[in-house]
């Protein structure tokens, strides 16, 4: 079978079957990007402010959606919401800057930035350094939330978490078995590619939903606006907590590292490697669950072959860009992360020309005891339950595993 659904809870199946006959009416939750736009600009009270930037990203990807995603009822309002939500989030950015352009002006100091394949442990080592008091990193809810709330009460906790943590309760229900893949805590340090959500020139469309149409779309995308904009939300958070030098992590940078070099100059990147046999049958079940939260069917060898082709591109494009980038590089690999993680870590300190302090060491100590591997349960997956075979994968990252090693014995953490 090449085709599965996996919303097996009976109020999500409920709903999709009343969405049935509501659908075959056109009473369907609307994705017209109009639509979106006048119903942002309703719930803030702010006129919307043309964005060609913006506004043709919001086409594209409502057109895909509409076409080819195959969402289901309860899918396709959760899209709705979402998608309302971030762009609610421009106007009041919008707002903010007017009110605080001094946001713009706050200095954020060369980051480290996390990439590599999905499932190379990127996860793991983004948690162990942003458990060090001195780094900063951005949580769940915040990439959720970015803003301040306008109606957050003085002295009282954010609002915020309150709502991050009851998002994350409802995915537990709908989709239990994702955090045995990705533990996706409210509170816990996420992915940063969220900030590129509020551009719409995200890589996190095409994980949540097949698009393929807006995914050949971004492709050809000049990414400079959107690394602004995610520089931009950056300084947001800093102003409401600072947190000095920043612990960025996400897969999606590996497709636009010559754009985040331009953006944060004198980054260090941490490269994370695994297996490509590994990463490929692992992440295809990753995306899998994902896209079921809001496809009526999720075609599993369509999605895998998809997944395999862009990420060998994405894998080739950050090969060229690091030939000739001045940046500092440190490559590390999946065996050595899980036999030795405080290790690895005091390897990229070391390339930062810098030492974990005792502190650090402690704070990352208390981040392995608090996250061991399969607490979630456990994650079963294979690459033959996605069509695909370790040859095929094996000619698709022929280049880079044999530039990096991958698959043999890798020689500890190497920076350059």
């Amino acid at each position: 079978m090449t085709t599965v659904d996996m919303a097996a809870r009976w109020p999500v199946r409920a709903i999709n079957s009343l969405g049935v006959p509501l659908t075959a009416l056109g009473a369907v939750p609307s994705l017209d990007a109009g639509w979106l736009r006048e119903s942002a600009s309703r719930v803030t009270g702010i006129d919307w402010v043309e964005d060609a930037y913006l506004d043709e990203a919001l086409d594209v990807l409502t057109a895909s959606l509409r076409a080819e995603a195959d969402l289901s009822f309860m899918g396709r309002k959760m899209v709705q919401v979402r998608l309302r939500r971030m762009l609610a989030t421009r106007l009041r950015l919008g707002r903010l800057l007017q009110s605080h352009p001094e946001i713009a002006a706050r200095p954020v100091p060369p980051p480290v930035v996390i990439v590599g394949l999905q499932r190379t442990g990127t996860t793991l080592l983004h948690r162990l350094l942003a458990a060090d008091p001195a780094a900063g990193s951005m949580r769940s809810w915040e990439g959720a939330h970015p803003l301040p709330d306008p109606n957050q009460v003085p002295g009282r906790p954010d609002a915020r978490v309150a709502l991050a943590a009851k998002e994350e309760r409802v995915l537990r229900y709908l989709q239990p078995q994702f955090f045995a893949i990705h533990a996706a805590e409210a509170a816990a340090p996420e992915e940063d590619v969220l900030l590129l959500d509020y551009s719409l020139h995200s890589q996190m469309a095409e994980v949540m939903f097949h698009v393929p149409t807006y995914g050949r779309w971004l492709t050809g995308e000049d990414m400079t606006a959107a690394y602004a904009l995610h520089r931009l939300l950056l300084q947001v958070l800093d102003w409401q907590k600072p947190r000095g030098r920043w612990v960025l992590k996400s897969p999606a940078h590996l497709e636009h590292l010559d754009v985040l070099l331009r953006t944060f100059p004198c980054a260090v990147v941490v490269w994370a490697h695994r297996d490509p046999a590994q990463t490929t049958a692992s992440s295809s079940s990753m995306l899998a669950h994902y896209q079921a939260l809001f496809s009526a069917r999720v075609d599993h060898q369509r999605l895998a072959r998809y997944w395999l082709a862009k990420n060998a591109a994405m894998i080739e494009r950050a090969m060229t860009v690091r030939r000739t980038a001045t940046a500092t590089f440190v490559d590390v690999y999946y065996r050595d992360l899980l036999a030795d993680p405080i290790g690895v870590v005091e390897a990229i300190y070391r390339a930062e020309g810098r030492a974990v302090t005792p502190a650090a060491r402690q704070a990352m100590a208390a981040a392995l005891d608090e996250q061991p591997q399969n607490r979630h349960g456990t994650h079963e997956y294979s690459l033959e339950q996605f069509g695909l075979s370790v040859a095929q994968v094996d000619d698709a990252y022929h280049r880079y595993a044999a530039h990096f090693a991958v698959g043999h014995e890798p020689g500890g953490v190497r920076a350059t």
